[in-house]
């Protein structure tokens, strides 16, 4: 992939199923082109280059979001059939554009984040 030269665009298509390790690699490749990268894609939980540029990219990347409630194709009756069969977490996932976290884990996301805080006063004298 890096053998190429002058590309003007890359779209990653579903973006969120990307391994990030391909994703590094044609970046480059746009390089000398002043080339445009879009990554287009649902979420797939709180984890890689999608997520962490959805998140944390710089102003660099617009970021424009339409869920299924914006397109007048979707049938009402249809969503609401989807959110009963699906339950929420995943609809949301699917049609609302929400990063839902990954199930299954010991932990909630939150919960990590607030443990590596360095904020936090110790509970005991001796562990200060």
């Amino acid at each position: 992939m890096r053998g190429f030269s002058g590309v003007n665009l890359i779209i990653e298509d579903e973006a969120s199923r990307v391994r990030d390790d391909l994703h590094v690699a044609v970046r480059p490749m746009i390089a000398t082109s002043d080339g445009r990268l879009i990554l287009m894609s649902t979420p797939a939980g709180r984890r890689g280059h999608f997520h962490d540029l959805w998140e944390n990219g710089t102003d660099a990347w617009q970021r424009t979001m339409i869920t299924a409630n914006d397109c007048p194709r979707i049938p009402r009756w249809f969503l609401e059939e989807e959110r009963a069969t699906l339950g929420d977490r995943w609809y949301r996932q699917k049609y609302e554009g929400s990063f839902e976290a990954i199930t299954g884990g010991v932990f909630r996301a939150e919960d990590l984040a607030l443990a590596l805080q360095n904020d936090v006063e110790p509970l005991f004298e001796e562990m200060a």
